[in-house]
């Protein structure tokens, strides 16, 4: 767990690690530019890009890097909290926090149901509804998030990004947006090839009796 307790404050050398991710922006701070930039926008790419990092190198490296930073920046969520928050105490409930502070920095139009255009794919004019962040950043951003904790030395039974409640969270937000926007984010199902048809099995043989002398 020492990485864990590094996060906290106790490791110089990640103090440093967290002073670069600031020169980039990830610093999760409202008087700073928007820090969840990076985190966000990168989040639905990188969640591609990891579904395909076992045939591309390069895409697993990018994976990585935008874990990398996304635990950066979660770590600077923590220490920015008030009152300071130690990943050793962090819960679902703080994660759930984190998830919903970061939708003031988010880009899709998530329409309200009094919204003429509630459930219309593609609006024909604009409305005052609000932008929060897509569910399918937020899903792929817990995935890294939840990566990330165990291989910094979190035991996966104390994973707060694995929480029942986040999970349950991710599945409200999918099921609003889904309704909201108009979109179905449900998988399509390959269809399985038809059964080849079996063909019925040939008659048997005459059966009738041989008599000699007949």
């Amino acid at each position: 767990m020492d990485s864990i307790q590094d996060m906290d404050g106790g490791s110089n050398s990640h103090h440093h690690e967290m002073n670069m991710a600031s020169s980039n922006n990830l610093i999760i701070n409202t008087s700073s530019m928007n820090p969840a930039t990076t985190l966000a926008s990168a989040a639905g790419a990188a969640g591609t890009s990891s579904s395909s990092s076992s045939s591309s190198p390069a895409s697993s490296s990018r994976y990585e890097n935008q874990k990398r930073r996304d635990w950066n920046t979660f770590g600077q969520y923590l220490k920015n909290h008030r009152p300071p928050l130690s990943l050793s105490r962090c819960s679902g409930a703080h994660v759930l926090e984190f998830l919903r502070y970061l939708d003031q920095f988010g880009k899709t139009k998530v329409h309200t149901p009094i919204c003429p255009f509630y459930g219309h794919p593609n609006p024909p004019a604009p409305c005052p509804c609000p932008l929060r962040q897509a569910w399918g950043s937020l899903d792929a951003l817990i995935g890294r998030l939840r990566a990330a904790f165990e291989e910094n030395g979190g035991k996966p039974e104390a994973n707060p990004f694995g929480a029942r409640a986040v999970r349950l969270y991710l599945r409200e937000v999918r099921d609003l947006q889904s309704k909201a926007r108009g979109i179905s984010y449900e998988k399509k199902k390959r269809k399985r090839p038809p059964l080849p048809q079996q063909l019925p099995p040939p008659p048997l043989p005459p059966t009738g009796h041989h008599h000699p002398g007949q």
